[in-house]
C-alpha cells in the first residue's frame, strides 16, 4: 500500500479542500468537499462541492520543477529524491509566484510562518540545481526552488531583503540572460510596463536577474488557467476566446505593480486587448519562439480575489535565434511562434491599435544590443554583428507592416482593388474586408502550445 499523507490545501490561510497525498509518486490521491469554493485555484472545476481530482493533479504536478530542466535528473539523484513533483511535499507547495500551499491535517501552522516572501528560505536546492557542491548532510529542501518553472537554470536568492531569481542560459552561445536584458531595454523604450532583468556574470557565464514582482498580496494567474474557465467554441480563435474569458472575468488592463493604489504604470487607461497589442509588437520585433499560455497571464489580489489586470511582461529569452547557427539569423527567417498564431507574420495582424508605437524610440536599438554582449566568451562578433543586423530589419519590418495597415485603413477602396487582385498581404485583406467569423487554421495547438514544456 502506498504511503500516504494528509494536508489541507490552503490560499494563505483559508482551508479550500482538504486532500491525500501519495508520497511515492508525489500525486494527490483524494481531494474531500471542498471547504471554500471562491478560492479553489482558477480553471480548476468543482463540481457538486467537489474539485475535478484529475485537473487539479494537473494543477499540482505543475508547480513541480519539469523534467526537462537541464542538469535536473544529476540534481535529484544528489538530493536523493526519485523525480521533482516529491520536491513540492517537502517546501509544503508554497511559491513565489502565489499564495496556495498544503498545510498538514491537524497541524496549527499559519501561512505567515512559512510563506517565502516573508521568511528566509534555503538555497541549497537552488545550489545543486546550479551543479554547485552542498553539504549533503545539511541540506535543507524548503526552498522556492521546489516550485520554479522552466527548462533553464535557475534559482532563487534573497539579496538586500528582496526575492531574485537568477536564470541562465542554454547551448554553445548561453544567449538567453542577453536576450532577457535586451527585451527590457526594448520594452523601457517603447513604455511597455514589464519585469526588468538586468545581466550578471559569474566565471565568465550569463545569468539573468530579476526582482520577484508577485508580493504576498497578490498573484500570478498563467492565460493557460484563465482560458480554462470557460469552454472555446470551435469556431472562436484562440486570440477571442482569452480575450472573451478576461471580459467574463472582470479582469481590467494593465495594474500598476509599484504599490500606489488606483494608479496604472505607464499605460495611462489601458484594457486587456490594448496589453496583449504590446506584448505581440515586443514578440515580433524579438521573434519570440516561446510566449507559450503559462509564459504571460493577469495578477489578482489573493485576499480579496480582484483581478487587478495583466502581468507586466516577462520571461522573453527564448528569442532573437537564440539556438540558430550564426549563418541562419536573418530577419525574414521563418521561425515558430506562440501563444496564437503559428507565424509572427499572422500574429502581429492580430493587433488593432499601433498608435501608441513610438518608433524613434527603438533607433539605435540594434547598438544596445552589440553593447550587452560585448566581452560574452559565447558570442563571437559575426553573431553579434547577424543579431544586430536581424533586430534592425524586424524594426523595418515592423515599420512596413504598421504602414500597409495605415494605407489599407486610410484607402480601403484601393486595398479593395489589391485583394480582388491578389496583390495583398493577409493583413490587407482583414483590412479592407474583415472576416465574418475568425481564421482559426493557424491558431496554434493546445497539446503542444499550452502545455509551458520548453519555457524559460
Amino acid at each position: 500500500m502506498a504511503e500516504i499523507r494528509k494536508y489541507i490545501l490552503k490560499h494563505k490561510n483559508i482551508p479550500v479542500a482538504p486532500l491525500t497525498l501519495d508520497c511515492v509518486t508525489g500525486g494527490i490521491l483524494s481531494v474531500d468537499q471542498v471547504f471554500a469554493e471562491a478560492h479553489v485555484p482558477v480553471g480548476v472545476p468543482v463540481k457538486n462541492g467537489r474539485i475535478d481530482r484529475g485537473t487539479l493533479n494537473a494543477w499540482w504536478s505543475g508547480r513541480a520543477i519539469p523534467a526537462s530542466r537541464s542538469g535536473l535528473k544529476e540534481a535529484l539523484s544528489r538530493m536523493e529524491i526519485s523525480q521533482p513533483q516529491l520536491l513540492l511535499e517537502k517546501c509544503l507547495g508554497l511559491s513565489l509566484s502565489d499564495q496556495y500551499w498544503i498545510c498538514p491535517e491537524e497541524s496549527k501552522l499559519r501561512w505567515e510562518e512559512v510563506n517565502f516572501f516573508q521568511n528566509p528560505f534555503s538555497g541549497d536546492v537552488g545550489k545543486i540545481l546550479f551543479g554547485r557542491n552542498v553539504d549533503s548532510a545539511a541540506v535543507s529542501l524548503m526552498s522556492p526552488d521546489n516550485t520554479s518553472d522552466g527548462w533553464l537554470k535557475k534559482r532563487w536568492i534573497l539579496a538586500d531583503g528582496k526575492r531574485c531569481l537568477i536564470k541562465g542560459g542554454s547551448g554553445a552561445v548561453q544567449q538567453e540572460p542577453y536576450n532577457e536584458a535586451l527585451a527590457s531595454r526594448l520594452m523601457e523604450r517603447l513604455n511597455i510596463p514589464h519585469v526588468s532583468y538586468r545581466l550578471l556574470v559569474e566565471d565568465g557565464y550569463p545569468y539573468s536577474i530579476c526582482d520577484d514582482f508577485i508580493t504576498p498580496d497578490t498573484e500570478l494567474i498563467s492565460a493557460w488557467y484563465i482560458m480554462r474557465t470557460c469552454r472555446k467554441p470551435n469556431h472562436v480563435s484562440i486570440y477571442r476566446h482569452y480575450l472573451n474569458c478576461c471580459e467574463t472575468l472582470g479582469i481590467p488592463g494593465i495594474p500598476d505593480i509599484s504599490g500606489a493604489p488606483g494608479k496604472t504604470e505607464n499605460s495611462g487607461n489601458c484594457g486587456m486587448q490594448e496589453a496583449l497589442d504590446r506584448m505581440l509588437v515586443l514578440d515580433y520585433l524579438i521573434v519570440n519562439e516561446d510566449r507559450h499560455q503559462n509564459n504571460f497571464g493577469v495578477i489578482r489580489n489573493a485576499d480579496t480575489l480582484e483581478y487587478l489586470g495583466a502581468a507586466p511582461i516577462y520571461d522573453s529569452g527564448t528569442s532573437l535565434w537564440f539556438d540558430k547557427p550564426t549563418a541562419m539569423i536573418r530577419a525574414d527567417a521563418k521561425t515558430i511562434c506562440k501563444p496564437f498564431k503559428t507565424s509572427h507574420e499572422e500574429q502581429i495582424g492580430l493587433v488593432q491599435d499601433f498608435d501608441w508605437l513610438d518608433f524613434s524610440a527603438l533607433k539605435g536599438i540594434e547598438e544596445e544590443l552589440r553593447e550587452l554582449v560585448r566581452g560574452s566568451l559565447f558570442i563571437d562578433e559575426a553573431r553579434c554583428d547577424a543579431l544586430c543586423r536581424g533586430l534592425a530589419g524586424r524594426v523595418d519590418m515592423l515599420k512596413k507592416h504598421v504602414d500597409s495597415r495605415f494605407r489599407n485603413a486610410a484607402f480601403p477602396a484601393e486595398a479593395a482593388t489589391r485583394v480582388r487582385d491578389g496583390e495583398a498581404q493577409e493583413t490587407g485583406r482583414r483590412a479592407a474586408k474583415p472576416r465574418k467569423t475568425e481564421d482559426t487554421r493557424n491558431d496554434v495547438k493546445q497539446d503542444i502550445a499550452y502545455s509551458g514544456k520548453g519555457s524559460g
